[in-house]
């Protein structure tokens, strides 16, 4: 029986809310997927605390989570190791968040109503409850992209993403190598210059109620500047990389 639906996300350091976060997510996929083939995926960042081994008691209670532990390589690493495996198993959609519990898994659903709609569709967080460094970090990355690219996108490297299985495959065959520091970017403009409708649907944004934030002020500094010339060099293959999504 083929899977339905794979949720994914990365996870660093969160031991305060895995349980919860695992509970919350299984919960979603056991009341509004419960006819569906399904699992959650969650990979093990090489967390320094004990979410690993939390996550490894969360197995046996719940037989849908899928744990995949790693040595630390980044958020965005992660995040595509875990696309990865959801496209091992043979997922049909894949949906990907986050672990440190700042969204509502119900959201899910105004995003699963449009997936015959278009292959990858966005989240967009109207009301975002993050540092302020970071939110005004992430507005020049926004204008950064606009003006590499001339395409605008509201929330591009938001952790609230349906992506359609077989295309998301497609994706991950162009995304440059070493993966790219933040690839839900990546991943957002070549979707959109392929002719995805992106959709950006408000969800909820929630503060963040446990763990910490691993990027400090002067590496996000650090990163943001990575993340543009990543950009600037990316723009280079994106025509032959649309081509191969067709």
């Amino acid at each position: 029986m083929s899977i339905k639906l794979a949720i994914v996300m990365p996870a660093y350091n969160e031991q305060d809310c895995m349980a919860e976060v695992v509970k919350i997510w299984s919960d979603l996929l056991d009341s509004e997927f419960a006819t569906e083939n399904t699992r959650l995926i969650v990979v093990n960042d090489g967390s320094k605390d004990n979410t690993g081994e939390i996550l490894d008691e969360l197995k046996p209670i719940y037989p849908k989570l899928v744990v995949v532990h790693q040595p630390n390589g980044g958020h965005g690493n992660a995040v595509v190791h875990a696309y990865r495996k959801a496209v091992e198993l043979g997922a049909e959609y894949i949906f990907q968040t986050d672990s440190d519990d700042q969204f509502i898994p119900e959201d899910v659903k105004l995003i699963w109503e449009k997936r015959h709609q278009s292959k990858f569709i966005l989240g967009h967080r109207q009301v975002r409850h993050d540092d302020p460094f970071r939110l005004l970090i992430t507005r020049i990355l926004r204008y950064s992209m606009f003006f590499v690219y001339g395409t605008f996108i509201m929330d591009s490297n938001i952790p609230f993403r349906l992506i359609e299985g077989n295309f998301l495959k497609k994706l991950l065959a162009q995304l440059p190598n070493p993966v790219p520091f933040a690839p839900n970017i990546f991943l957002a403009i070549m979707a959109k210059k392929a002719g995805q409708e992106l959709f950006n649907i408000p969800i909820v944004h929630k503060e963040r109620a446990t763990g910490e934030v691993s990027i400090r002020k002067m590496k996000l500094l650090k990163v943001c500047w990575q993340s543009f010339n990543e950009l600037l060099d990316f723009r280079l293959t994106l025509n032959t990389k649309i081509k191969n999504l067709k």
